[in-house]
């Protein structure tokens, strides 16, 4: 059994569509960061195992379900509707496998679902990423899996939308063996998006990723965070 990290912030109206759509083998676990559409009580009404996180930050809640897992491996999907979770095997079979310790699905969207600003935005950070890192990727896409412990080894710190970035940075550090894997990438099911379906919000992920960029190799050692085995 895979656990899969679903941060949510206000996704109410998505959550039947996405929980409804999870293959075997793999279990919801759904990170509420402070909605106020009852997000949380539709999750726990579907089934899903539900924590909360107060501190509002895309990273900070993925943090907090990393936390709260208890797989060897788990996976981590924006819970929107954007992303199908029937392609969960296929891009956490690279690690089980053995192939590779991370991989990402690698969005292809159909027509819509990736306003320009957002897809040119995401095309730089990760040219920058693949330059910087050696990391062979062409998006930093949500839909990933790699070992529970090993992620939370890597010490990371960003809390807001510098969180997937740091997650690739580091592992590319720590010589991992990182991969990517082709997915569809849809319209959201619902709600309104907190990062690609606003100038504002691209900018905000834009803004933290790039400060992360800047200090890539300047950083102190990670503090050894406790790791306890399920």
């Amino acid at each position: 059994m895979i656990e899969v990290i679903l941060p949510v912030l206000d996704e109410a109206e998505a959550l039947p569509l996405v929980l409804a759509a999870f293959p075997i083998g793999f279990e919801p676990l759904v990170v509420d960061n402070g909605s106020s559409d009852g997000s949380a009580q539709v999750a726990e009404h579907l089934g899903a195992r539900v924590v909360t996180e107060p501190r509002r930050g895309f990273g900070a809640a993925c943090y907090a379900g990393l936390l709260a897992a208890r797989s060897e491996l788990v996976c981590f999907m924006d819970a929107d509707g954007s992303l199908d979770p029937a392609e969960l095997p296929q891009v956490s079979g690279p690690v089980s496998a053995g192939e590779l310790m991370l991989c990402l699905g690698a969005r292809r969207p159909v027509r819509g679902a990736w306003p320009v600003h957002a897809r040119l935005a995401n095309r730089v950070i990760a040219a920058e990423l693949r330059r910087r890192s050696g990391a062979q990727l062409t998006d930093l896409g949500p839909m990933r899996c790699a070992p529970r412990e090993l992620l939370l080894r890597l010490g990371l710190r960003d809390r807001a939308f510098g969180w997937p970035l740091e997650m690739v940075m580091s592992a590319a550090d720590a010589g991992w063996s990182i991969g990517e894997v082709p997915i569809v990438y849809r319209t959201r099911a619902g709600g309104s998006s907190k990062v690609t379906g606003s100038f504002r919000g691209t900018w905000r992920a834009v803004r933290d990723m790039s400060r992360l960029l800047a200090s890539y190799h300047q950083r102190p050692e990670a503090p050894q965070v406790p790791v306890h085995s399920s």
